[in-house]
């Protein structure tokens, strides 16, 4: 588990977010499916907070939803995302936010597959993704040890 001090919301980060980044971490909104960056990635590496840069989700725990948003069936840092009741909308629902930095980031669905069998349907204007080889540098490379058994896995087929 990496050290969570050192993520936090802060008045620079908030100022660098793009109007769409902004409506939806800052004010709960929720971008147009696929039509967003990430729904379709599949790169390896970490998707981290866009406000505060807290990690949250892992490539090896993505999967297709059909959804049209980046879908996950299990949080890379599970004390990093926040659960709370959502009755927008007419709808009773599970919001999930960044603990760090309070970003919205989508909501939480019991439809997803095994092991979990949740769904975590995330925004992409609320994550930056950090590709495997980009780990070390960006901060993050207590995580490459996670793709070291996939690289492996790719290479014997």
């Amino acid at each position: 588990m990496t050290d969570t001090s050192k993520y936090a919301k802060s008045k620079d980060a908030i100022e660098q977010l793009t109007p769409e980044q902004r409506a939806v971490t800052q004010e709960d909104a929720t971008e147009r499916a696929f039509a967003n960056a990430y729904w379709d990635n599949k790169e390896p590496g970490l998707y981290v907070d866009v406000v505060s840069g807290e990690p949250l989700f892992a490539s090896l725990h993505k999967y297709d939803s059909h959804s049209g948003w980046p879908s996950f069936f299990q949080p890379l840092e599970p004390d990093n995302v926040v659960e709370r009741a959502d009755v927008s909308h007419g709808m009773r629902r599970v919001e999930v936010r960044s603990k760090h930095g309070d970003s919205h980031l989508g909501h939480l669905f019991p439809d997803g597959p095994r092991p979990t069998g949740m769904r975590y349907c995330i925004n992409s204007a609320s994550l930056r993704f950090v590709p495997v080889e980009e780990l070390e540098a960006e901060g993050y490379g207590e995580y490459a040890h996670l793709f070291e058994s996939a690289d492996a896995a790719d290479e014997s087929r």
